[in-house]
């Protein structure tokens, strides 16, 4: 969520990433419900200091009856223009939550087709195996019982894959650590303060993306982000103590709405499966620094895993409500012969943690909001189908990539 005040201050710059964004929010409304509240607010105020006025003098002697009768105006007017003051907090606040993050200065303009290839990496194959018919075949999948068991687009991982996945669990784990995150569990639902909290805000209600816990306000994860934001929720951490790092591992469920059209084979776009997730939250003034070394480690995990990729910062039509600015990395496909989106990682600065109410305590004792980023480490369906086009041989093996070697007692194929 934005400041009201920033919003004020700032209206052209807040309007341009509402248009970019392909946002619909009316900020002139927005702008006029904040007109009237500060008004309001104002007139309640001198309300209160007269009525704490009159009461001061009342309490000596017996009370004046011009006193008493101007007590019980001002007592009346309260009762109206309080709940007034309420209703239009109320609407202000739910407009705000319609408001996307401000996009930084260097984040290139225009839809998904306008992302910019920042770097690449790798030599890129020019024949690999479908991985949906190679994991079929080796009885390492099966989407048919998972179809009749969940529904559509779930799945049983099976032997040597489910192995796998497990593999590439505890070398990311050990990867993250390594940088200096702390490995933590989240709880697989949160709260609808949470979710909205964190921005997953859809820009329309045909896409809104999680499945939701009928008679309870609790929705199931789609990222490890949404529980990691929330754990510092109206809470102020010490200067000193930023900044945080935490690195969770989660299920993530996702209905994948607005998604027609889309590539949606075999692991690419399910409805669950599991991630590993960097967050961190920081002082303001780090986090653009934070976010280019949260890419360099996910950078690290893709050479490690022998997978050619390259960057691409995101088009503000192709961010999200909560990210100021976004990077892709994006996987070659020798299969569709183009990249395919495996990581990301976003600045989200103090969006989150404004609506959250997390905030820093400084040295000199202020107190201020802090920034939030986050940036998938290991998405592991989508890594797992990556391993497959780009490492299956003739043969019919899977190589294994190094660093995966260990846990196959050094075995360097499936």
């Amino acid at each position: 969520m934005l400041d009201i005040n920033f919003i004020r201050e700032n209206q052209a710059l807040v309007e341009k990433s509402i248009r970019e964004k392909g946002y619909q929010t009316d900020l002139s409304k927005l702008l006029e419900l904040d007109q009237q509240r500060r008004k309001l607010l104002q007139k309640i105020d001198k309300l209160r200091q007269d009525r704490n006025e009159i009461s001061a003098q009342m309490k000596n002697g017996k009370p004046d009856s011009d006193l008493v009768a101007k007590a019980k105006e001002i007592k009346a007017q309260l009762v109206k223009q309080e709940p007034a003051l309420d209703a239009i907090e109320k609407e202000l606040n739910d407009g705000l939550k319609q408001v996307p993050n401000i996009i930084f200065d260097d984040v290139p303009l225009g839809g998904e087709e306008s992302n910019l290839e920042i770097r690449k990496w790798g030599e890129l194959k020019a024949e690999g195996v479908d991985h949906l018919d190679y994991a079929t075949k080796r009885n390492w999948v099966d989407f048919e019982r998972g179809a009749k068991v969940a529904g559509s687009k779930f799945y049983y991982l099976k032997g040597e894959l489910a192995l796998l996945e497990q593999a590439l669990i505890q070398y990311g784990i050990q990867k993250v650590m390594d940088h200096g995150f702390e490995f933590i569990t989240v709880p697989d639902v949160v709260s609808t303060r949470i979710l909205e909290g964190c921005g997953f805000n859809p820009r329309s209600s045909a896409q809104s993306d999680e499945y939701f816990v009928e008679g309870e306000d609790l929705a199931l994860i789609a990222t490890a982000e949404i529980p990691l934001t929330g754990y510092y929720m109206d809470e102020i951490l010490n200067e000193k103590d930023l900044p945080v790092r935490f690195a969770g591992l989660s299920p993530c469920f996702r209905k994948e709405a607005g998604t027609y059209g889309k590539y949606t084979r075999g692991l690419f776009r399910v409805h669950q499966f599991n991630k590993l997730e960097m967050y961190v939250f920081c002082l303001p003034e780090e986090s653009k620094k934070i976010h280019e070394q949260i890419l360099e480690i996910e950078e690290e995990i893709a050479q490690d895993l022998e997978l050619p990729y390259h960057i691409v910062s995101n088009a503000a039509g192709d961010l999200g409500a909560p990210a100021a600015k976004k990077y892709d990395l994006e996987f070659w496909s020798p299969i569709s012969q183009k990249y395919r989106e495996l990581t990301s990682c976003s600045n989200c600065t103090d969006f989150q943690a404004r609506s959250l109410n997390i905030r820093v305590r400084r040295e000199d004792g202020r107190v201020e909001t802090l920034h939030t980023l986050n940036g998938t480490a290991i998405p592991l369906a989508r890594t797992l189908m990556a391993l497959i086009e780009n490492h299956a041989e003739p043969d019919g093996k899977l190589k294994l990539p190094l660093v995966l070697r260990k846990y196959f007692n050094e075995e360097n194929e499936l």
